[in-house]
């Protein structure tokens, strides 16, 4: 395993950053968008090759058990092809090439690492006319995006991608109606040890009848509100020899109504989901808790019909805790499949935050200068929901509830610069956590004050 040395990758970081920033105006306006298509004579046949670059550099650690600047060379690489013998039908396979290659300091996980694994192998069925709209029924291995993608979604940000076996039919009307009905078996990543993972060992990944996931959708127009969904989904987990479990039978129905950004207008978005069911607190615990969680977003924003269309926001989000880890109940809310990225920051080697015992505000603010260039700049601050439940993802906790709830604030910026549009981006993010009193005061916590990250990635789709 090859490694980096820290000081000089913090260097190239920001010098690639400086680039970014220094030359937002390149001429592509005349450039065509190239594809593998052209060059296949037969227009029944596609094949789409995507690969992303991203350099990744964490100043100090504030995970458990863990120290010191984490440095990571990430690698995805998708290529998918698809038949279409008649106007009704869709053949289609997905591979996934997720690798590492270059680390230091930095514990691989399932998330960053997946080596030549078929993420997609899927029949498509179409028909039209059916009760006034669209039909597709997909089955087979699958990627999903739900709704607002906070509960079941296909990952962008994240080095691995989510994958279910199983079918998922979805019907589509006129003015964003639509029901949608799926019942899959989510992928299990594989391999799980990190010396498979320092190495790239290739495991190909497995499902299996221990571990389901249903779920049911609806969308629809509703009057002066803008658009509305209902849902419900359902998770399904038992212990295996190979995999113990969190065990979880959970039920998450809900609801969202939201009104899409426009040039001169307010928008808003309001999502609630509530949980019940059986869990357990980690897979390592063999105690089957009742389950009773809940999960709320909003967000309103306005954007203005000025050069750059700048839009700002102001957000908050709710995700449960458990609030008394003695009293044979679990609180926690869980979050599923979901993507997180959009709402709470970069993920990757960082990726404090997660919809897990989390109470947080924040402000939003994006800009398009350029047909080429767009930013946004976020603040967040973020508190425990539960002060004696755990900080997700990270595994800091105080079951005394003494150090607080203010974990800290983030600052977080990122820029999208498309060199060649359709074909070529260059992206550059950074945020930085000031510190609060639970970061600092939490007996397992690292305690190394504030925490740095920056990225910057090359996308190529042809």
């Amino acid at each position: 395993m090859l490694r980096l040395d820290p000081s000089p990758s913090r260097a190239t970081l920001s010098i690639a950053l400086a680039f970014c920033f220094a030359f937002p105006g390149a001429p592509v306006w005349a450039w065509e968008t190239l594809r593998i298509d052209q060059a296949i004579p037969s227009q029944s046949v596609s094949l789409q090759l995507a690969q992303r670059t991203r350099y990744e550099s964490l100043g100090e650690q504030f995970r458990v058990n863990q120290s010191g600047s984490a440095d990571a060379l990430v690698l995805r690489t998708l290529v998918h092809a698809r038949a279409m013998p008649t106007a009704w039908l869709t053949v289609g396979a997905e591979l996934q090439d997720s690798r590492a290659p270059v680390s230091s300091n930095t514990v691989l996980n399932t998330g960053v690492v997946n080596p030549v694994e078929l993420l997609r192998a899927y029949l498509e069925l179409r028909h039209s006319d059916v009760f006034g709209g669209q039909v597709a029924t997909r089955m087979g291995r699958l990627t999903m995006d739900v709704g607002s993608r906070r509960f079941i979604a296909r990952n962008r940000y994240r080095n691995t991608i989510n994958a279910f076996t199983g079918i998922d039919f979805e019907w589509r009307g006129e003015q964003g109606r639509s029901v949608r009905a799926f019942w899959v078996l989510p992928v299990v990543r594989e391999p799980v040890r990190p010396s498979d993972l320092e190495d790239g060992d290739v495991e190909f990944d497995s499902e299996s009848l221990d571990y389901q996931l249903w779920g049911l959708h609806m969308t629809s127009q509703l009057p002066w509100l803008g658009l509305g969904e209902l849902f419900v989904f359902g998770l399904h987990e038992s212990d295996t020899e190979e995999r113990p479990s969190r065990k979880r039978r959970l039920i998450t129905p809900g609801f969202r109504i939201w009104r899409s950004p426009e040039r001169g207008r307010f928008d808003y978005q309001l999502e609630t989901a509530f949980q019940a069911g059986e869990s357990r607190a980690s897979a390592a615990s063999t105690t089957d808790l009742d389950h009773f969680a809940h999960f709320h977003h909003a967000t309103v924003g306005y954007t203005f019909d000025a050069f750059g269309t700048p839009r700002l926001a102001l957000q908050y989000d709710y995700a449960s805790g458990d609030d008394n880890p003695d009293d044979g109940d679990n609180n926690r809310f869980d979050t599923l499949f979901g993507a997180r990225r959009f709402e709470f920051g970069p993920t990757g080697i960082y990726g404090p935050f997660a919809r897990s015992n989390l109470n947080t505000p924040g402000v939003r603010a994006q800009w398009q200068p350029l047909e080429s260039v767009s930013g946004f700049l976020a603040y967040r601050g973020y508190w425990l929901a539960s002060d004696r439940d755990v900080w997700a993802t990270t595994g800091v906790r105080d079951t005394t509830g003494s150090s607080g709830s203010f974990i800290g604030s983030q600052l977080e910026f990122r820029i999208r610069w498309r060199l060649l549009p359709g074909n070529l981006m260059l992206e550059g993010g950074y945020a930085h956590i000031f510190s609060g009193r639970f970061m600092d005061e939490a007996d397992n916590s690292p305690q190394n004050g504030d925490v740095d990250y920056g990225y910057i990635a090359l996308s190529l789709a042809i």
